[in-house]
């Protein structure tokens, strides 16, 4: 993958006339981890949802300079699996038929115990769930990812497990990671971002 930048030019975002954020202007580089941080509320979401498409912002653009060849893949706050599919069918959702299901499968039992790979997702609990929608977004073909609290509802020994996971994975890809722990962004080694 060629690198690439993603830039915001002065975005701005309102809801029923209060500001979120105005002249939001940020660079974005791919092979880079960055955490945004910011108070409940501050639009972290929102802007999350504007660069992926899923919103308008008020004022203000974004690109990817130089266009990559693939998009940006997210995780969400809710985990937006097919419920009565497998782990292991929710993955191969976003990888395309041909894609190699032993390899899915093994990735998959990497964070996930070997015997619920098969199980619907419904039957799982909601750390499992979570670390379902982390290897769906880590495996999906993308130029980057953007990962809305990810870590939530994982046990400390999960969650340093999934750190560990997600920075092996990402490789030269973009990840911006909304957290409001600072111990994550230790563990992660990422770029600190206060935007708001």
């Amino acid at each position: 993958m060629h690198p690439f930048r993603l830039v915001t030019y002065n975005l701005s975002k309102a809801y029923n006339g209060e500001i979120l954020w105005s002249g939001l202007n940020l660079v974005w580089e791919s092979g880079h981890i960055y955490c945004l941080m910011g108070a409940s509320g501050a639009g972290k979401t929102t802007l999350f949802r504007i660069l992926l498409g899923l919103e308008k912002p008020d004022e203000g653009t974004f690109s990817l300079e130089p266009p990559p060849q693939s998009r940006l893949t997210a995780v969400f706050q809710e985990n937006r699996l097919c419920e009565e599919f497998s782990p292991l069918e929710n993955v191969l959702l976003v990888m395309g038929k041909t894609s190699d299901r032993e390899r899915v499968a093994f990735e998959l039992s990497r964070l996930l115990p070997r015997e619920s790979i098969a199980r619907p997702v419904n039957t799982l609990s909601g750390g499992m769930k979570r670390r379902v929608a982390i290897v769906r977004s880590l495996l999906a073909p993308s130029c980057g990812i953007l990962m809305d609290e990810p870590f939530t509802g994982l046990d400390e020994e999960t969650r340093r497990q999934v750190i560990r996971y997600v920075k092996e994975k990402i490789g030269d890809r973009l990840l911006v990671v909304a957290t409001h722990q600072e111990e994550e962004v230790k563990e992660l080694g990422g770029i600190l971002i206060r935007p708001f």
